[in-house]
C-alpha cells in the first residue's frame, strides 16, 4: 500500500516517505532559484553600467523587480490551467522546471536582450511549476483534515527552505564579488540538479493522477496548439522590431505589464464565475475564496519590497562590516528563509493545536499584523539612518523586520494553500492553484509600482505607510469577512475528504 493509500500515519513520516523526497528536492532547487534571483536582481539592475550592472535608478529597479515577481505569480493561472487540461500534474512540473533552467542559462550570458529573455523564461517556468507542485502534493495526502494540511504545508515550507538559505549566499558571493552574471548561471546549474533529481524520483509519484485531471477535447487542444505557435511568432516578431530600433523603452514597458497585473484577477475571476464549467455549489466556493484573495494581496505587495526595498536598505543603511569583512547586501536575504526554515516546525505544531478553533481569515489578519510589524521595525531603523545625517544603523532593525514578515508568510503561504486545496473544485485544483498565486501577483506588481515612490519619499515614510495599511486592515477586517470564506468551502467540500491524519 502505498503513503498515499495510509492517510493516520503521523505527520512527521512525511519525512521518510521518497515521493515527499521527490517533490522537496524539486522545489528545493526552484527555492534556490526565486531566492538567488531575489537577491541579485535589484543589486545588478542599479548597479552602474561601468560595473557589469544595468544603471536604473532605485525606483525602475523596484517596479522591475515586482514585475519579476509579479510575472512569475501571474503566469501561474495559464499554468495551473495546463496542468489540469493539457499537460497533466507531472509534466507540467518536469516542462516548468527546465524552463527556469533554460531562463537561468540564458540570463548567465553578458547581454542586456539574454538577461530579459532569461527573466521572461524564468517567470514562465516558476508559473507552470509552482501552481502544480503543491496540487500534486495534495493528491499524495487524500483524506487529510484542513489542520493537518496546514500542517503538512508548513512542515514541506520548512524542508524546501534549507536551498533558499543557500541560493543568496552562493549567487550573492558570485554575483557582487565576481561577475553579476556568474551568479545568474549558478542558479541554472541549481536547476538542472533539480530536474535530474525530479527524473529520478518520478516513478514514486505514480500514485497521483499524471494526466490532466479534465483534458481538452481533441479539436480544442488542435487550436490551443495553433494560437501557441502563433503567439510564439508574434513575439519573436515584436522582439525583432524592438532590438532593430535599438530596444524597447523600459518604461512604458513597464507600466503596461502592471496594468495587466491589475486586469488579469478582474478577468479570471469573471471568466471562471460566468462559464459554464461550475456548478452552482462550486461558484459558492469561487466567491467566498475572494475573501481570501483580497488580504492576500496586501500581504504580497508587503512581501514584493523584500528583494527591492529591503535590499535598498542593507546597501545604503546597513552597518555590515564585520571584523574587517565588509558582508555583501545580498546575503541578508538569506535571512527571511532562515526564519521560515526555525520557525516553520513551530506553526506546523500551531495549526493541528488550533485545529477548528479560528477561520482562514482570523489567521491572515494575523499574518497581516506580523507585515505591519516588520515594515514598522524597519521604518523605525530608516528613521534613525536618515535623521543621522545618512548614519549606518546596526542590522538588527533589518532582521528584526525579516523575521515578522517570515512569520507572516508561515500564515498566508501554508493556511492559503491550505484553504485553496480544500476548496477547490474538482477537476480545477491546478486553475484554483494559479488563482491564489494571482493574488501574489497583483500583489507584487502594485508593490513594483509602488516601489517608485522611493525616490520621493524619505524611506521610513514609504515603510511606515504599509506598516499602517497592514495594521488597519488585520484591525477592521469584519469578522464575517473573516469567518465565511472556510464555511463557502469546508461546507461543499466533496464526500470522502475526511479527518484522517496524514
Amino acid at each position: 500500500m502505498s503513503s498515499a493509500e495510509q492517510p493516520d500515519r503521523p505527520l512527521h513520516t512525511l519525512f521518510r516517505e521518497r515521493w515527499f523526497s521527490t517533490l522537496f528536492m524539486t522545489d528545493m532547487w526552484e527555492r534556490f532559484s526565486f531566492y538567488g534571483m531575489q537577491a541579485l536582481l535589484f543589486l545588478y539592475a542599479t548597479a552602474p553600467r561601468a560595473d557589469g550592472g544595468l544603471g536604473l535608478s532605485d525606483g525602475t529597479a523596484g517596479a522591475l523587480f515586482g514585475l519579476y515577481i509579479s510575472a512569475s505569480f501571474l503566469a501561474a493561472m495559464p499554468g495551473g490551467w495546463l496542468g489540469d487540461r493539457v499537460l497533466g500534474t507531472h509534466r507540467a512540473m518536469l516542462a516548468g522546471a527546465l524552463v527556469i533552467a533554460a531562463g537561468h542559462a540564458c540570463m548567465a550570458v553578458p547581454a542586456t536582450t539574454a538577461f530579459y529573455l532569461g527573466l521572461m523564461l524564468v517567470a514562465c517556468g516558476t508559473g507552470l511549476l509552482k501552481p502544480n507542485l503543491p496540487v500534486m502534493f495534495d493528491q499524495m495526502n487524500p483524506g487529510a483534515s484542513s489542520a493537518q494540511r496546514q500542517a503538512a504545508f508548513s512542515l514541506f515550507y520548512m524542508s524546501v527552505q534549507v536551498s533558499a538559505l543557500l541560493g543568496p549566499l552562493v549567487t550573492g558571493a558570485l554575483g557582487e564579488r565576481v561577475a553579476w552574471h556568474l551568479g545568474f548561471g549558478a542558479a541554472a546549474v541549481g536547476m538542472v540538479l533539480g530536474v535530474l533529481q525530479y527524473l529520478h524520483g518520478a516513478p514514486t509519484l505514480r500514485g497521483a493522477r499524471t494526466g490532466p485531471s479534465r483534458p481538452l477535447p481533441p479539436q480544442a487542444l488542435r487550436r490551443l496548439v495553433r494560437g501557441a505557435w502563433a503567439a510564439l511568432a508574434v513575439a519573436v516578431l515584436l522582439a525583432a522590431g524592438a532590438l532593430a530600433v535599438g530596444g524597447a523603452a523600459l518604461h512604458p514597458v513597464l507600466a503596461l505589464c502592471g496594468l495587466g497585473s491589475l486586469a488579469a484577477p478582474v478577468w479570471y475571476f469573471r471568466r471562471l464565475l460566468r462559464g459554464g464549467e461550475l456548478g452552482t455549489a462550486e461558484r459558492a466556493r469561487v466567491r467566498g475564496y475572494l475573501r481570501v484573495f483580497a488580504p492576500s494581496v496586501l500581504f504580497w505587495a508587503m512581501f514584493g519590497q523584500l528583494g527591492s526595498v529591503f535590499s535598498l536598505f542593507a546597501r545604503e543603511h546597513t552597518d555590515r562590516e564585520v571584523a574587517g569583512f565588509l558582508v555583501p547586501a545580498s546575503w541578508f536575504q538569506s535571512a527571511h528563509p532562515l526564519f521560515l526554515l526555525l520557525l516553520a516546525p513551530v506553526f506546523a505544531w500551531v495549526w493541528l493545536r488550533v485545529a477548528g478553533r479560528g477561520a482562514s481569515g482570523r489567521k491572515f489578519s494575523v499574518g497581516l499584523g506580523f507585515g505591519a510589524a516588520g515594515f514598522a521595525v524597519l521604518a523605525t531603523g530608516a528613521w534613525f539612518a536618515e535623521g543621522s545625517a545618512g548614519s549606518l544603523v546596526s542590522p538588527g532593525w533589518l532582521l528584526a523586520a525579516f523575521l515578522f514578515v517570515a512569520c507572516g508568510e508561515l500564515v498566508f503561504g501554508p493556511v492559503g494553500l491550505s484553504t485553496t486545496a480544500e476548496t477547490a473544485p474538482e477537476g480545477h485544483r491546478g486553475r484554483m492553484m494559479g488563482l491564489f498565486y494571482l493574488g501574489a501577483a497583483l500583489g507584487a506588481g502594485v508593490g513594483g509600482q509602488l516601489s517608485r515612490l522611493v525616490g520621493v519619499l524619505p524611506l521610513w515614510t514609504y515603510l511606515a505607510g504599509f506598516a499602517a495599511v497592514a495594521a488597519v486592515t488585520a484591525l477592521l477586517l469584519p469578522r464575517e469577512y473573516r469567518e465565511r470564506p472556510l464555511r463557502a468551502g469546508a461546507e461543499q467540500l466533496a464526500p470522502g475528504r475526511g479527518t484522517a491524519r496524514i
